[in-house]
């Protein structure tokens, strides 16, 4: 089937998966009628009725640990967190409960959670509905962090986040989805009809080149992907890595890139400070460092919230002029 965005193919993979796993149920607020909103869920209210498919009050603590009691019992809850800027609201039983339990029961109660989350700016939400804030989870032992960039990977991250028996967190870029209230910078292509897998922990070259490695996710593959058609233009041979994962991290494709191209720029849109660009930073220099041809190099949110001014939310969230600009800085 041809796919636009990742919010159909995220509900594709939902959807392939409770028709084989009857212990799979879906809650959070507005998953029936609505979708979660940003289409998350779409079409499987209609599929599966009330009894697996389940609104909830607007109370993420709550349904948090609703999840954890389902999960600890042999459910396996999908959970919708509209916006990951509510993750504050549930904190305590993700943090402390759903990404503990697994462990702490030295396994006798594994952890089967799949959050669905959306993430991201560029279309005047402010700072309360517009962060990114996957690093606080990939910060915390226990959780996996999955941030797809194309219907293809949306779908197979799904399912195999539906398989797997630990927390796995699915971060959806607004301007991804494909919804048609929104701006859309993502892609179309064909996705199989049959369920498949995308396994964790293994970055994609999306884009091959000799000169200079962009390293990005979600909305900043895409981004990053333009930028470096324009440095072709140049001459300038860009290549860009798309994580797909932060936890499980693919180091090794990264090492590997960076070691021939001797050029590393990090494109993030999570904050700058105490971020994933900065571990990414560490582990480059600590693995490449004497292939490293000039200093690794970050773009990324300046530590101010996102602004509600299109200029000046335009300004703090990387774009393609700024990747551009700051990718030629590492060849002059």
């Amino acid at each position: 089937m041809r796919i636009r965005g990742i919010a159909q193919a995220i509900a594709e993979g939902i959807k392939e998966e409770m028709e084989i796993n009857d212990r799979i149920v879906v809650l959070g607020e507005d998953v029936t009628y609505w979708g979660a909103v940003f289409g998350f869920t779409i079409g499987l209210f209609e599929k599966f009725g009330r009894k697996r498919v389940i609104d909830t009050p607007i109370t993420e603590q709550t349904f948090m640990g609703l999840s954890v009691g389902a999960a600890s019992s042999g459910l396996h809850p999908v959970v919708s967190l509209m916006f990951v800027d509510f993750l504050g609201a549930g904190f305590d039983q993700m943090y402390n409960h759903m990404a503990k339990n697994y462990y702490m029961s030295g396994g006798q109660y594994p952890m089967p959670v799949t959050i669905v989350t959306a993430i991201g700016g560029g279309y005047g939400d402010s700072s309360q509905h517009s962060q990114v804030l996957y690093s606080l989870f990939a910060h915390v032992p226990g959780f996996k962090v999955v941030i797809p960039s194309t219907p293809y990977d949306a779908k197979g991250l799904t399912i195999k986040a539906l398989r797997d028996q630990n927390p796995v967190i699915i971060f959806g870029h607004k301007l991804l989805t494909g919804l048609p209230f929104l701006p859309f910078e993502g892609n179309e292509e064909e996705v199989p009809d049959e369920p498949y897998e995308v396994e964790f922990g293994k970055a994609a070259i999306r884009r091959e080149g000799s000169d200079l490695t962009i390293i990005s996710t979600g909305l900043m593959v895409h981004r990053s992907l333009k930028a470096a058609e324009i440095l072709q233009k140049e001459g300038i041979s860009t290549e860009v890595i798309d994580l797909r994962t932060l936890v499980p991290l693919d180091e090794e494709t990264i090492i590997k890139s960076v070691s021939k191209t001797g050029r590393a720029l990090i494109v993030d849109e999570d904050y700058m400070s105490y971020g994933v660009s900065g571990e990414l930073a560490f582990r480059i220099q600590n693995k490449a460092l004497k292939n490293l041809k000039v200093p690794i190099s970050r773009l990324a949110v300046p530590d101010v919230p996102i602004p509600f001014s299109k200029p000046l939310e335009s300004a703090v969230i990387p774009s393609v002029e700024s990747i551009y600009s700051e990718a030629k800085k590492l060849i002059q």
